[in-house]
C-alpha cells in the first residue's frame, strides 16, 4: 500500500468518524436504541468486504478474518437487540 492510499484512506476513516458522531448527537435518545440495532444489523456489509478481503494477501487473511470476527459479533448483537426491543411492545397476558 502506497502513502498516497493509506492517507486517503485515513481520510475517509476521520470524516466517516466525524459524520458517525454528528447523526448520533443529532437523534433524540429515545431513537438510539432503535438506530444503533438497525446500523449493526448493517454492518452485513463488513462481513461482505472482509469476505473480499481475505482472498489477497497473507496480512489481508488475518485482517479479513478479524474483521468477518467482529462484523459478525456486531450482526448478532444488533439481531438480539432489536428482538429484545421488539418484545418490549408485545401484549402482556
Amino acid at each position: 500500500m502506497s502513502v498516497e492510499n493509506f492517507i486517503f484512506l485515513l481520510y475517509i476513516l476521520v470524516l466517516a468518524s466525524y459524520c458517525g458522531f454528528e447523526l448520533i448527537a443529532k437523534v433524540p435518545p429515545t431513537l438510539h436504541t432503535p438506530l444503533m440495532s438497525g446500523s449493526n444489523a448493517i454492518s452485513g456489509i463488513t462481513i461482505v468486504g472482509a469476505i473480499l478481503c481475505i482472498q489477497e494477501g497473507a496480512w489481508s487473511k488475518y485482517l479479513g478474518m478479524a474483521a468477518l470476527v467482529f462484523a459478525t459479533i456486531n450482526v448478532v448483537g444488533g439481531y438480539a437487540v432489536t428482538d429484545r426491543m421488539l418484545q418490549m411492545f408485545k401484549k402482556k397476558k
